[in-house]
């Protein structure tokens, strides 16, 4: 599948009313047998957009097309004993991909030929990965007293000028890495911020949680909230306009939420797609959504 041409970025006031206009697909695993039963612990789009990658509590580790949502046009990966925290791409191979789990091991897997072709033992559970292209240094740079409590999730933009992190005190930071100062520090209405990332172009910041309901989208350069979707609906899209869910309002003051309505199930994994405005989220009873995929005007 040849990937997606990158689309043009979109100004803060139009972009709630047309990321509404997309559709959700959905992505239904036959792992997920109960609610519960197939819980994702990890999203990650293929460098092109081509596949998404899913990896779960219950060891599935499975490679979809975004366009074909039957379970027949994916790609299973066995290998892991236990449950999948992350998985990573190669930035520079569309093929290849790879998996830490809690049954203590990094596996490295080609998608073409469906196997695993190399293990290398953590000497403990296997909590998260990056594939990076230059090798890292491991040398601190850098020591940022970002949060109250635990840091659970991070994203550089695209440019790598910028910063996000998002915390177990339900708070997304943001900041300029030229000179590591927090430019914005915004309130969560979803709880604890289990993930967080840029769009393509770095204009709007996502974070998801376990503990609440739904995604928040947030402008980075105006550190203002200007949209948050509860699995199939939307909230307000700007303060001082009414949304059809009525859902919630955002000061544009401070980026904090001062209303909120409404229930929907966690979403604790985000990821937007590497090329356009679509974001793949855990949805209800453990399933894949991706909005956008469905089609719609954005």
């Amino acid at each position: 599948m040849a990937p997606a041409p990158p689309r043009k970025s979109v100004p803060k006031d139009r972009f709630a009313a047309l990321f509404s206009t997309l559709k959700t697909q959905t992505y239904h695993d036959p792992a997920s047998r109960t609610p519960g039963s197939h819980t994702i612990r990890s999203i990650a789009w293929s460098p092109t957009g081509a596949y998404i990658a899913t990896g779960s509590a219950d060891r599935t580790l499975r490679i979809w097309n975004p366009e074909k949502p039957q379970v027949k046009n994916s790609t299973e990966l066995r290998g892991h004993s236990a449950g999948i925290e992350r998985v990573a791409w190669n930035p520079t191979k569309e093929a290849e991909l790879a998996s830490a789990s809690t049954d203590g091991t990094c596996r490295f897997w080609d998608v073409r030929s469906k196997s695993c072709v190399a293990s290398v033992p953590l000497g403990g559970e296997g909590i998260t990965i990056a594939c990076t292209l230059p090798p890292p240094t491991l040398q601190t740079q850098h020591t940022l007293p970002a949060h109250t409590s635990s840091i659970l999730s991070l994203s550089l933009s695209p440019s790598g000028r910028h910063l996000a992190l998002g915390g177990s005190d339900a708070l997304i930071s943001l900041w300029d890495t030229t000179d590591w100062v927090c430019r914005h520090t915004l309130s969560s209405t979803v709880g604890a911020v289990r993930s967080v990332g840029f769009s393509f172009d770095g204009s709007y910041v996502a974070g998801g949680s376990d503990e609440g309901g739904g995604v928040e989208i947030v402008s980075f350069a105006f550190s203002e909230l200007v949209l948050h979707f509860r699995g199939g609906g939307f909230g307000n899209e700007r303060r001082g306009e009414a949304g059809a869910n009525k859902g919630w309002q955002a000061h544009v003051e401070t980026g904090e939420v001062v209303c909120s309505i409404g229930t929907a199930a966690p979403a604790p994994c985000v990821a937007w797609h590497p090329g356009r405005y679509w974001v793949a989220y855990s949805g209800d009873a453990g399933g894949l959504k991706i909005v956008g995929a469905g089609g719609g005007g954005l």
